[in-house]
């Protein structure tokens, strides 16, 4: 099963990610002005520093970077060097406009690709992350398993990840998976997965009361903004972000969704 395929592309969302009204929404939700497509806020890529260890040297893959949040701050605040690897071409774009601009103490290097198949070597990276990005992907075991093919031994990997509530019945999670992210749903848990993959999970966190606050927020922020984001996207498009996360909040609040945040160290 899969949540309800949306009427925009990613590429299509970074093509307007820059509109005032974008960045107004973006800034009520996540406290940045990215063209942030997770729901990553500032005080989470704050914590994210020291969950990965980051510092100037170390290096740092991102999966699904789309235009760089939180990935490029991250960073800026610790010197890292910095790959970021997804395939819409257009967040990738922003994402090396902004890297040049912002002049990042460290090395940034974009790679256009399939994050269950990084053509990049082995044993590679200090430290990797992702926000948000497996709920929107299909192969979420090979994702992972590539993800420790390339990390170094000892390396710690931070994602986030909206799922669908164990132990809940099956009109339950059907309810879920149409309001969670297209690709919501997963056949295994994300404790099993990373297991299988080689990771040891050092820490499992439930993210899910501030998610629904930040799904508020985003609503709020939608409404307030109606006008000119009707103008950039479309009035059926508008509906559907509106419908979309109407949906996420109720599920959320009922317990049927949530999102959490996993850390864990490459076994």
């Amino acid at each position: 099963m899969t949540g309800s395929a949306p009427l925009w592309s990613f590429d299509d969302y970074y093509r307007i990610s820059g509109a005032p009204a974008m960045r107004a929404v973006e800034r009520v939700v996540c406290g940045c002005e990215y063209g942030a497509t997770s729901w990553t806020t500032r005080a989470e890529a704050d914590r994210m520093v020291g969950q990965l260890e980051l510092r100037s040297g170390t290096t740092l893959l991102d999966i699904g970077a789309g235009a760089g949040w939180p990935a490029l701050y991250l960073a800026k605040l610790s010197g890292c060097d910095l790959t970021l690897v997804d395939l819409p071409g257009e967040g990738l774009r922003i994402a090396a406009e902004r890297a040049a601009a912002e002049r990042c103490r460290g090395k940034v290097s974009i790679v256009g690709a399939d994050a269950a198949r990084i053509p990049l070597p082995d044993n590679r990276f200090d430290a990797i992350s992702h926000s948000d990005a497996l709920c929107c992907l299909v192969e979420k075991q090979a994702v992972l398993s590539e993800c420790r093919r390339v990390a170094r031994e000892g390396a710690r990997m931070v994602f986030t990840v909206i799922l669908v509530a164990p132990g809940i019945s099956a009109a339950q999670r059907k309810t879920a998976v149409a309001a969670g992210p297209e690709f919501v749903d997963a056949d295994e848990t994300y404790a099993l997965m990373l297991e299988r993959a080689g990771w040891a999970l050092s820490e499992n966190e439930d993210l899910t009361t501030g998610f629904v606050a930040s799904l508020r927020r985003s609503l709020e922020a939608l409404e307030e903004n109606a006008s000119e984001l009707e103008m950039l996207a479309g009035a059926e498009v508008l509906d559907e972000w509106r419908g979309k996360r109407a949906l996420a909040s109720a599920a959320a609040s009922a317990g049927l969704l949530r999102r959490e945040q996993f850390a864990a160290v490459a076994a």
